[in-house]
């Protein structure tokens, strides 16, 4: 039988094919859902609590419902269906009604003719608080007489992982404790959404988000409504790197619409948006290593706690990463990795970029230096020593399977070549560490580098039914023949619809790719995270094609043409979906086969660092990655310079600053983010090994980079001043003595 046989050159895999939304973004063409615009429409406004923890005596919206312009004043009890949603757990408050448990938890919304008159009549509600004494450290709320944030107690999961004979005897012991900040997503576009009530009493809602159908899941029951009477569309979204996969502005604004019968708009502000998503969790984590004197790692102890702040979102499934990546891309025989994730009245943390392997590699890969330290040994000598391989053995059990490329990325990284040595005398300023602020002309300067290797588990783990539909149509006109495809699967800035068409035109051969808008009409294309739609979407996308290709084929018969598409007298399309092997959640002592596949990394960081103020400058990031197959090199260079930029920023600068569970820096002047200024060159090198079972071989590769990068850049510290530095990010007053870090403390 004739087949398919793509053209070269047609912007297909392994082609750096231009991103489908370039062009409108460039010209500012795109619409992002802060731009959204219907006649009519009216502002939707929230009120949110001042305190993180209090009980509400009383809410009197009396003055705020007789302003000119507003058009409805909703709290708790207007809501019509389940009064609580969550992304897994349902205890998240639509309204708060009789108790707010962070400062920023929603407790009334207002629709408006404007934004000012909305924003008005919130400041005429008048809510009475019984102010509580909030609980905001973490290992306090582990205590047994701590204030209950949740009347079932603080703890969200804890997770026990029992590996060989954790007593082992070791010849070289190595221990630390270590504390990572709380990281904020900082996407450009602001949560924002149009909600559009419908002629059938029900509504549909165009919206940021990273996952359509988790959504609709959440919105539906606590509008009162059947699914089928709740339409969600994807608007274009500004960035979300996990800031959006739990609900934030949706279920109000469908609300609003459909009490008011008009379009309601919803667009929260910088500060706002601090208080809108989850954040990353910040972390402390105690281990011991235990190592023969040739290096050969014998045992590790690890003890992880997390904050994951009033609500429950996904911190049970962020400490079963961190937990199960406690040990590293390291061959381990014993293990004993206990994690912990804790309600506290600060506010609630989620997904972001790493998803709790990026507070594990910082601890982890410290211990490393530390060990290689006692043993007077190189450090990466050492991590070649004990490198994860295909059939490694994990503690929870699980072998390694598929490509694990560990030493090779280790050996890549290290043999790329440094940055030339600089003299501080004549530079220019602005090329010297705190150079934009011309405070000093190279005095002080040390030079350090560190490295740093990690890994990521790739798509949702422990049992969860994962898979994405896709619908692909083939058809010609007069411009020939042309496919089109339609998902749910969201584009978030990563490149996906680029990808996508480039399948389609692999598979099919054909150029002319059109991709229908995401919305629920069709099957769950899952979240826009894990780094997982390259391989759900792209399986679904390819197997939607591939049996749309073997129909052509099938027309064709034996008949040899230089193109099949002359066998296409009618449209052929074809829905299918794909799902990848399945895993296996822990049993009690931590067992099981919890990951689909792991994507490796490896990074170095050159610094360098003014002794006297404390001012840092990277001077150059080379990271190695583990790519699979990369379906379009450019954009996996440009997912590797991004997630390092996210890395850097959680190594010296990125952190919400909390106080008594209130956020001080809600806003993009007071939190720091790496600007064209403080990033480096980023040097990449791409490990291909192709994944088997996944599409065209490929991982997913927005994550490793941001996994690896701050525990190398914090090595490079560590170089350059001598200095423990067990917390990230590191501030200028740690590297010059100012402020001072507790050592090795027992854990709780």
């Amino acid at each position: 039988m004739t087949a398919i046989r793509p053209r070269a050159g047609i912007g297909g895999v392994g082609e750096s094919a231009p991103r489908v939304d370039g062009l409108p973004k460039v010209k500012g063409e795109f619409e992002y859902a802060s731009d959204l615009r219907r006649e009519g429409m009216l502002w939707g406004e929230t009120l949110r609590s001042p305190h993180p923890s209090a009980r509400i005596r009383s809410i009197d919206v009396s003055q705020a419902a007789v302003r000119p312009g507003v058009r409805a004043v909703l709290v708790a009890a207007d809501v019509p269906g389940r009064p609580r949603f969550g992304l897994d757990v349902k205890d998240q408050p639509v309204l708060a009604a009789e108790v707010v448990r962070y400062a920023g938890e929603p407790v009334a919304v207002v629709a408006a003719d404007s934004q000012e008159a909305a924003r008005q009549a919130i400041r005429a509600i008048a809510v009475d608080y019984e102010v509580l004494q909030p609980l905001t450290d973490m290992e306090a709320a582990l205590h047994p007489d701590a204030p209950r944030v949740h009347p079932g107690g603080n703890v969200v999961r804890d997770v026990r992982i029992l590996h060989g004979d954790p007593d082992a005897a070791a010849e070289v012991w190595v221990e630390g404790y270590y504390e990572t900040g709380m990281q904020d997503q900082a996407p450009l576009g602001p949560e924002a959404g149009l909600a559009v009530p419908a002629v059938d009493g029900g509504v549909d809602l165009h919206v940021a988000t990273q996952w359509l159908h988790a959504d609709h899941e959440q919105i539906a029951p606590c509008l009162g409504l059947p699914e089928e009477k709740v339409r969600l569309h994807l608007s274009g979204v500004g960035g979300a790197f996990g800031a959006r996969e739990d609900v934030s502005m949706q279920i109000h604004a469908c609300l609003l619409a459909l009490r008011t019968g008009r379009p309601v708009k919803m667009a929260y502000s910088r500060p706002e948006s601090f208080s809108g998503h989850v954040h990353r969790h910040p972390s402390r984590i105690w281990m011991r290593h235990g190592a023969r004197r040739d290096g050969t790692l014998v045992v590790v102890h690890a003890r992880l706690l997390i904050d994951g702040g009033a609500y429950t979102s996904t911190s049970p499934a962020v400490i079963g990463n961190a937990t199960t990546f406690a040990a590293g891309p390291y061959d381990v025989p014993n293990a004993s990795l206990h994690g912990t994730a804790v309600f506290t009245n600060n506010p609630p943390c989620g997904a972001m970029r790493g998803f709790g392997a990026v507070q594990a590699c910082f601890a982890y890969e410290a211990q490393m230096d530390r060990l290689a330290a006692a043993l007077y040994m190189d450090p990466l000598a050492l991590r070649l020593k004990n490198a994860m391989r295909p059939g490694t053995v994990m503690p929870t059990g699980q072998v390694v399977g598929g490509s694990a490329p560990v030493r090779k990325l280790i050996q890549g990284c290290a043999a790329m070549p440094l940055p030339p040595e600089e003299a501080a005398g004549g530079r220019d300023p602005i090329r010297l560490p705190g150079g934009a602020g011309n405070t000093s002309r190279g005095e002080g300067l040390a030079r350090g580098a560190g490295y740093a290797v990690g890994f990521k588990n790739l798509a949702y783990s422990e049992g969860f039914d994962d898979s994405s539909q896709a619908w692909v149509r083939l058809s010609r006109d007069g411009q020939g023949a042309m496919a089109e495809v339609k998902t749910a699967a969201v584009e978030v800035g990563q490149g996906l619809d680029t990808i996508v068409a480039q399948i389609v035109r692999s598979e099919l051969g054909v150029e002319r790719v059109v991709q229908l808008p995401p919305d629920t009409a069709i099957g769950s294309a899952g979240s826009s995270s894990a780094s997982r739609q390259t391989m759900m979407t792209g399986g679904a996308v390819q197997l939607a094609c591939q049996a749309v290709r073997a129909e052509l084929e099938a027309r064709a018969g034996h008949h040899e043409v230089p193109d099949l598409i002359e066998f296409l007298d009618s449209p052929i399309e074809a829905v299918r979906t794909f799902h990848h092997r399945p895993t296996r959640a822990l049993d009690g002592t931590g067992q099981g086969e919890p990951h689909v596949a792991f994507a490796f990394g490896a990074a170095r960081a050159v610094v360098e660092v003014d002794r006297d103020l404390g001012l840092v400058r990277v001077v150059q990031l080379a990271v190695a990655q583990d790519v699979g197959r990369a379906l379009n090199p450019q954009s996996v260079l440009g997912q590797i310079e991004g997630g390092s930029a996210q890395g850097l920023g959680f190594a010296l600068m990125e952190e919400i600053d909390l106080a008594g569970g209130l956020v001080r820096n809600a806003s993009f002047t007071d939190y720091l983010l790496p600007t064209t200024l403080d990033m480096p060159p980023v040097v990449s090198l791409l490990v291909e090994e192709p994944e088997p079972g996944m599409p065209f071989g490929a991982k997913g590769v927005g994550e490793p980079s941001t996994v690896v990068v701050p525990a190398a850049v914090v090595a490079a510290l560590r170089a350059a001043t001598g200095r423990a530095l067990s917390r990230a990010p590191v501030k200028p007053d740690d590297l010059v003595g100012l402020r001072t870090f507790p050592g090795y403390r027992p854990p709780p």
